[in-house]
């Protein structure tokens, strides 16, 4: 037999097994066991200069192939784990999620495991894995943060185990099923942050000014601290010396309102801005008023558009409202289509016909779509109190003001300045016709949109 024989044969005695272990079984060689096999393969090459050698090197290839035998039988099986995750349901965008693992080892021998959750695309683990030995017959707890980058439904399918032989040479992929659906909604803190700050008299912190009311409302709200803005004669006396601290009534408004918002699904708000798209930015700031106005007693609905109509949330006031809103934009993705604005005004004069605040929410950048939502928004005056939201490229604004150090940057800074000008001719005309207009940068919006509202209520422009 020839030497180039014994090797091409040596080769298909290797190749053979260990493709038949992963097809069948999950098993996979480790870097360990090349290492090893460079043992025979050193031996291999004396039967260039020393044919009689065969024999062995036939033994070698005997006692290696009883070593791996040995230990590819101490690899575990899958009925020796068992694991469970548990997790909320609720994610929030871009907050950080606690997820627990736990792994029981039912064999009576210790093991050395690796294990990494099935997270899906837009969900990121850390750590992504954990390697650790787990002690015979032990339960085991791991914990990671599980950061949501989009919105939507996800599914959680598997738990990948990998474990190691004794003596480190093999490794075998193991799965376990572990189903969990989690929903990644818009951020829902600032919701609860500005509840709480609303009870001590703080909304300051989160932009929102205190807006003095034109003309008296009688229904009573709270009773809150006395500020130096507050009318005197809205102190509680009682009040005031039973907590020997001034005291005084909050009004609302006894007149329910109405706010339908549109939600500019297509193309115009693909773009990003501190790592989520402007749609996010919009829902985010939407489900803000949105919480803010059914406090006040205002009715809040919504239509979701790109190039047709997607979800449609009628008006209605009420805490309960705020779920319908969540569920319906929650899993609401951007679309590189062109919108269509004519059916998304079309459809609010057909379902909403009470006078209503109209919030659209969008983007412009070229003068087609530019003048699409002029000429709706400034058709809805007089019906309509229509408010156009338009979002700000923080690109732009950074280009205009850096120092033009190259010729390149003075071109780009000349462009930009064009652009910005542009748009605010346009936010100008849409002023002129008696469109409100709100120019925000898309991580800044919420503030601004909420002390509009606030401003609107005050001066009973509805």
């Amino acid at each position: 037999m020839t030497t180039l024989a014994i090797v091409l044969l040596k080769l298909l005695a290797v190749a053979l097994p260990l493709g038949g272990l992963a097809w069948a079984f999950r098993i996979f060689p480790r870097p360990r066991m090349v290492y090893v096999a460079l043992v025979p393969a050193v031996f291999t090459s004396l039967l260039l200069g020393l044919p009689e050698a065969v024999w062995l090197i036939l033994a070698i290839d005997g006692v290696l192939g009883l070593v791996l035998l040995i230990d590819l039988l101490t690899l575990p099986r899958k009925k020796h784990f068992s694991l469970k995750r548990e997790s909320l349901k609720i994610v929030s965008l871009g907050k950080t999620h606690k997820v627990s693992v736990t792994l029981i080892n039912h064999s009576a021998k210790p093991r050395a495991l690796y294990v990494r959750d099935g997270v899906p695309a837009g969900l990121n683990a850390e750590p992504a894995e954990f390697t650790f030995a787990s002690a015979p017959s032990s339960r085991t707890i791991l914990h990671y943060d599980l950061h949501a980058s989009r919105r939507g439904a996800f599914l959680l399918e598997e738990v990948h185990l990998r474990a190691i032989s004794r003596f480190g040479l093999w490794q075998r992929m193991l799965s376990y099923p572990a189903e969990t659906t989690l929903n990644v909604y818009p951020d829902m803190k600032q919701l609860g942050q500005y509840a709480m700050l609303a009870k001590t008299n703080r909304l300051s912190l989160l932009g929102v000014k205190r807006t003095r009311r034109i003309g008296q409302d009688h229904d009573f709200e709270r009773l809150r601290d006395y500020t130096v803005d507050d009318n005197y004669k809205h102190i509680d006396w009682r009040t005031t010396a039973r907590r020997m601290k001034l005291t005084v009534r909050d009004y609302q408004s006894s007149q329910s309102q109405r706010i339908v918002f549109l939600l500019d699904c297509g193309r115009m708000m693909t773009n990003e801005s501190a790592g989520l798209s402007l749609l996010d930015h919009g829902l985010n700031a939407m489900l803000m008023l949105s919480y803010v106005a059914l406090r006040q007693g205002d009715s809040v609905g919504m239509i979701c558009f790109s190039d047709t109509i997607h979800r449609f949330i009628p008006p209605k006031s009420g805490m309960t409202q705020m779920n319908r809103l969540i569920h319906a934009g929650f899993d609401r993705f951007p679309t590189l289509c062109e919108s269509r604005y004519d059916q998304a005004f079309r459809y609010l004069a057909s379902h909403c016909r009470k006078r209503s605040l109209v919030v659209l929410m969008t983007n412009v950048i070229d003068e087609i779509n530019a003048n699409q939502v002029e000429r709706y928004l400034s058709n809805l005056v007089g019906r309509h109190l229509p408010l156009g939201i338009l979002l700000r490229d923080r690109r732009l604004f950074e280009a205009v003001e850096a120092h033009p150090s190259a010729e390149h940057n003075l071109w780009t800074a000349a462009a930009a300045a064009e652009i910005l000008t542009w748009r605010h001719q346009v936010l100008g005309d849409m002023q002129s016709k008696g469109v409100l207009s709100l120019d925000v940068f898309p991580d800044e919006m919420t503030a601004p949109l909420v002390n509009r509202y606030l401003e609107i209520k005050a001066r009973h422009l509805l």
